[in-house]
């Protein structure tokens, strides 16, 4: 309402204020493009700090642009004054200081996160240092291994995201020199206790024989899967190592005597079967008249049904019903 009247009566008046507003729009172009090298192209924090310190610069030069002036200039553009005030350099400027703003927060926000991981992570390590029960290593290894994570979520593109990925190996060396030994402690100290329950359930089971082939088997792969566990602690895990080749070597000698247990079980069964067989086919070639019986035959089959009856070994589920059929046998070729 001011500046119209002056400008169509006495324009000459408002020349300072041109001259001031071209000053604010020269200036918030150096200072925006300061504030742009310093944000895009950061290599430190102090850099960072500067570019938004000259952001803030930059907005208050374009504050000081009247608005309201950029729709009205084409009547107050004069002849005898040449001002390179540009309505788009003004939008564009005003765009960029807040894709600049934007980036500054993204960015200020990544510091954060460094930093406070990295403490954490600092924490975690002193923590697990100090630790005097497995309950306290363990929760330090956890929020030692949180702060890795979050460590490696922080975006690439920032500066705190570079300045991550290049401590990042560093942090993970320093991890698993500290607590690898710990976790592969605890790795064999966990293998090493399910071998040995695994060979207290086979021991269990394997008490009081005689036992079917069946329930050998079943040892058998309780045996084995002890052994199984002792097996994946390898020669580098010293601490566990040795140990592990004590138990395996018990442990193999066991699985050995029940394989013979149950190979012995399995023949005997079949010696028993067989002898059963040829006792049913003697008993139905017996004839009804003793005259025509053949004494030589019937003893050369109980020789035969001796033969197997022999060869169920001690120890067996079928050992004790073998020397019944095997007393009987050898009362029958006495009488012959």
């Amino acid at each position: 309402m001011i500046r119209r009247p002056v400008a169509q009566n006495a324009a000459f008046l408002l020349l300072p204020s041109y001259m001031s507003m071209e000053q604010n729009y020269r200036q918030a172009l150096a200072s925006i493009e300061q504030a742009e090298y310093l944000i895009e192209k950061p290599t430190s924090a102090a850099d960072l700090a500067l570019g938004e310190q000259q952001l803030q610069q930059t907005k208050t030069y374009l504050d000081n642009l009247p608005i309201g002036l950029v729709n009205d200039w084409p009547e107050y553009k004069y002849w005898w004054y040449d001002w390179r005030f540009s309505v788009y350099g003004l939008n564009a400027a005003r765009r960029q200081v807040g894709q600049l703003e934007a980036k500054v927060f993204q960015e200020k926000n990544a510091q954060t996160l460094l930093t406070d991981n990295s403490q954490t992570l600092l924490n975690a390590k002193q923590q697990y240092q100090q630790a005097t029960t497995v309950t306290d290593k363990k929760s330090a290894i956890a929020a030692w291994r949180s702060a890795l994570d979050k460590l490696e979520e922080i975006p690439g593109q920032t500066l705190a995201g570079k300045t991550a990925q290049n401590q990042i190996d560093a942090y993970k060396r320093d991890f698993k020199e500290v607590v690898g030994l710990a976790a592969g402690n605890e790795r064999v100290s966990a293998l090493i206790t399910a071998a040995q329950q695994f060979s207290w359930q086979a021991a269990k089971a394997g008490q009081n024989p005689p036992h079917t082939v069946t329930e050998w088997e079943q040892i058998e792969n309780l045996w084995q899967e002890a052994i199984e566990r002792l097996k994946q602690i390898s020669a580098e895990d010293v601490v566990g190592y040795a140990q592990a080749q004590k138990l395996l070597a018990t442990y193999e000698t066991n699985l050995g005597q029940v394989k013979v247990r149950r190979q012995a079980e399995a023949d005997s069964v079949q010696a028993l079967m067989t002898a059963q067989r040829e006792i049913e086919s003697l008993v139905a070639s017996i004839p009804t008249d003793p005259k025509n019986l053949n004494r030589n035959r019937i003893i050369g089959q109980l020789h035969s049904i001796i033969n197997q009856l022999e060869k169920v070994e001690k120890g067996t589920t079928v050992y004790l019903k073998a020397q019944e059929l095997l007393l009987s046998a050898n009362n029958k070729l006495k009488q012959l």
